[in-house]
């Protein structure tokens, strides 16, 4: 992951939406709007479309090996081998020791859910138990956070909605853990929450109250108490432990201590000023390790340390292994302690770019300590995108947030980047002075933010544009692309990508980039030759491609829609569009614009933000008005509109945006409202059903106010369900079918990656 994220743009838009609930009134209900007979053609058949049940489907991840950041790692204390991931936008997993796998836990909850875990804790006495707080952000258009408990490892989940808000993808989220069980009562529950105080539990999570006793701020800055832990040793099984740790986001005076049980607490005296703690952990013995930062990161944290603190003698000694300089500046994020060695102790550096993010690690309490990278051999797994096309090692040292060390095995270590998760199994190589070996380890943890996807008629099956990773060709559906991200250039953040219908080879993409912001290839996506030049505005946004490759359509995130008959070498304004009015950084494009799949002078452009459909008949030059009575979105509901031409057929045009789904049959002459179609976040297309000539429909969104994804074999007539309640994979922004493949398709995550399911 980049220094700065565009998945948490995507990510903020796509909760937004969710937390919003997407209410928009219909075309009579709107202020001077025209009624639907005035302003759309009469609906083709009197009846509402028909939910025809559902259809069971397979589902799995298209395989890329994650991308996106894991903000915490938590080993069960009780159970071999019972290991948890939490991520920012992506939920929660749990590891597979037999194949060396991760399983999603919480894809039943779908886009109105919270996809952003801010604390895992595992029950330190039943390996069944786990808990999670969820919430992704805490702004005022968020809605609050819950907790959730589990008593089967995370197959099924009980929900506690707590009246405050989360913020699994805001600063400081690999810090912790702010959720923490009382291990000689393991019916109380602890929870730092970034703006409302401290929260208490003693019923295993199911009612929680705030603790009035604890008063101490952040001074605003948005992290709150992100570390609870408890000192066990200070109490007796069955009994509430005495002594609780709270640590809060304050360079004043991070740590705080209760020695009754939370019923009072004081700030534990002589500890470091000017930094705040972002991990802490007792060894054995009762020394107490902490790492500290400037700031909460996992960005901008220039200065950190390493202390360990005796409280019998109420003693801090400060152990930083390496301190940071005016020209290499960095702090501390990651901190394990062996369960079985006192004394040995892992730490992670956290934004070091001068020169690369270490581990370090040290047997004797932190007198010594050696760097673990100066030798060092790294397994990819086939994550080539990891290279980031430079002939070096492949990135492995980028927002190293969280480090842990099994309490089971001490050689097994896991750390958190960016990108995933690496591990290694002998970690303590090191302490004789040999290298020690890191693999990837992110199969099954597919965190990535989709912007686009789209399956060409030949050639791979899968083309994406991806937040954070630019994009992929999908070769293998199920291995990570042989020749990693698209490159030249390569794009900090991928936002479109489309292909030339009829021959399609001719694909272009755009995307973030310092300098060009989009590309095309000859060759199915294979290479690339950059843009000779871009359009005014903030580039990004949506493209399309004429049927035969001769012209891009390109509608930018502001500024004007163009086009380009000369693959990009210069643009030219697409007359008849209006402005796209200036936005915020986060804010979704206005334009969505699609190319007929049969005739190459035609394309079409939904301005969702002014409720109004365009048609060109000249290769993109000139637009004219379709007819009115669309809804009109707000900046955050834009991430649910589009606008595709079904394969195969001349003018045939379909809009979503949001509360319709719009269909022409002319060019868009008409429109015509798919009733029973009562949400609409995206569709797509795929091969027709035997016997059919229409391509198959893929809807996100709701029939007769049901939500989910589903399939019509007749044009919008019937709707078949083709997910379940435990498979919704979060906030969903991308769907489409498979042309070669009945049945199956294919889904873009706001979190989860990209997803493809085929009936049973």
């Amino acid at each position: 992951m980049a220094k700065t994220s565009w998945a948490m743009s995507l990510a903020v838009i796509l909760s937004a939406l969710a937390q919003h609930g997407c209410k928009i009134c219909s075309c009579a209900e709107r202020p001077g709007a025209q009624t639907p007979g005035a302003a759309l053609a009469a609906t083709p058949t009197a009846e509402a479309a028909k939910s025809g049940g559902s259809v069971a489907y397979n589902w799995k991840n298209v395989v890329i090996l994650g991308g996106g950041f894991v903000s915490g790692i938590i080993f069960s204390p009780v159970e071999k081998d019972l290991i948890y991931a939490r991520t920012d936008v992506g939920g929660a997993y749990r590891w597979n020791q037999a194949d060396k796998s991760w399983t999603a836990i919480t894809d039943e909850f779908g886009r109105d859910a919270n996809s952003g875990i801010e604390s895992l804790a595992a029950d330190p006495v039943d390996g069944n138990k786990v808990y999670l707080a969820a919430g992704t952000y805490t702004g005022s258009w968020a809605g609050n956070g819950y907790i959730l408990r589990s008593n089967d490892r995370g197959n099924t989940w009980q929900k506690t909605d707590m009246p405050i808000k989360m913020g699994g993808n805001e600063d400081g989220r690999s810090n912790g853990e702010r959720l923490a069980i009382d291990p000689n009562l393991t019916s109380v529950l602890y929870f730092g929450s970034r703006k409302n105080g401290l929260w208490k539990s003693t019923d295993s999570g199911a009612s929680w109250d705030k603790v009035s006793s604890f008063s101490a701020s952040d001074s605003g800055n948005g992290t709150g108490i992100p570390i609870v832990l408890f000192d066990k040793a200070s109490g007796a099984k069955g009994k509430p432990t005495p002594i609780i740790y709270a640590g809060v986001a304050n360079k004043d005076g991070s740590l705080f201590r209760s020695t009754d049980a939370g019923e009072t607490w004081k700030l534990v005296p002589k500890q470091p000023m000017g930094v705040m703690a972002t991990h802490a952990e007792f060894d054995s013995t009762g020394v107490l390790y902490i790492s500290y930062g400037d700031v909460t990161g996992p960005n901008n944290m220039m200065m950190g340390s390493v202390w360990k603190y005796q409280p019998k003698q109420e003693k801090f000694t400060d152990i930083t292994p390496a301190a940071p300089k005016k020209d290499d500046s960095f702090g501390y994020g990651g901190l394990s302690v062996d369960a079985a060695h006192p004394g040995t102790v892992m730490v992670s550096t956290i934004d070091r770019w001068t020169h690369g993010d270490e581990v370090y690690r040290t047997t004797d309490g932190g007198k010594t300590w050696k760097p673990l990278f100066t030798k060092v051999v790294r397994d990819d797994a086939g994550a080539k995108y990891l290279y980031w096309h430079k002939p070096n090692d492949p990135i492995g040292r980028g927002w190293m947030g969280d480090i842990d060390i099994d309490p089971f095995n001490p050689g097994r270590v896991m750390y958190v980047t960016g990108q995933g998760i690496w591990g290694t199994e002998d970690a303590t190589a090191s302490d004789s002075d040999q290298p020690t070996h890191w693999t990837f380890i992110d199969r099954g943890l597919e965190e990535t933010v989709v912007s686009a996807l789209v399956s060409p008629p030949s050639g791979p099956p899968l083309l994406s544009a991806v937040g954070d990773l630019c994009g992929f060709r999908h070769d293998d559906l199920n291995a990570p692309s042989a020749d990693g991200m698209f490159d030249n250039p390569l794009c900090g953040s991928g936002s479109g990508i489309d292909v030339a219908w009829g021959k399609p080879d001719v694909v272009a993409r755009i995307g973030w980039h310092d300098k060009q912001w989009g590309a095309y290839s000859l060759d199915g996506g294979k290479s690339w030759t950059p843009f000779a030049s871009n359009p005014k505005g903030k580039g990004t946004g949506s493209i399309a491609v004429s049927a035969d490759g001769a012209t891009f359509l390109w509608g930018p995130r502001d500024g004007v829609v163009v086009y380009s008959k000369d693959r990009g070498a210069t643009w030219s304004r697409a007359e008849g569009l209006p402005d796209a009015e200036p936005d915020p950084d986060w804010a979704p494009v206005h334009f969505r614009p699609a190319a007929d799949r049969v005739n190459p002078k035609k394309f079409y452009v939904l301005d969702a933000k002014g409720g109004q459909a365009y048609t060109s008949t000249d290769g993109g030059a000139h637009f004219t008005p379709s007819p009115g009575g669309l809804p009109s979105l707000p900046d955050y509901q834009l991430v649910s509109a589009s606008a595709q031409a079904a394969p195969g057929i001349e003018g045939d045009v379909w809009l979503t945006n949001l509360k319709e789904i719009n269909h022409s049959t002319d060019s868009g002459k008409t429109y015509v409202a798919i009733d029973g179609v009562t949400e609409a976040h995206a569709l797509g297309f795929g091969k027709p059903a035997e016997g059919k000539k229409y391509p198959a429909l893929y809807l996100m969104g709701k029939v007769n106010d049901k939500p989910g994804f589903y399939r019509s074999d007749d044009a919008g007539v019937t709707w078949v369900r083709i997910n379940d309640d435990r498979h919704q994979f979060g906030s969903c922004g991308e769907i489409i079918g498979d042309p070669r493949v009945y049945g199956r398709v294919y889904v873009g995550t706001g979190g989860r990656g990209i997803l493809v399911g085929e009936p049973k």
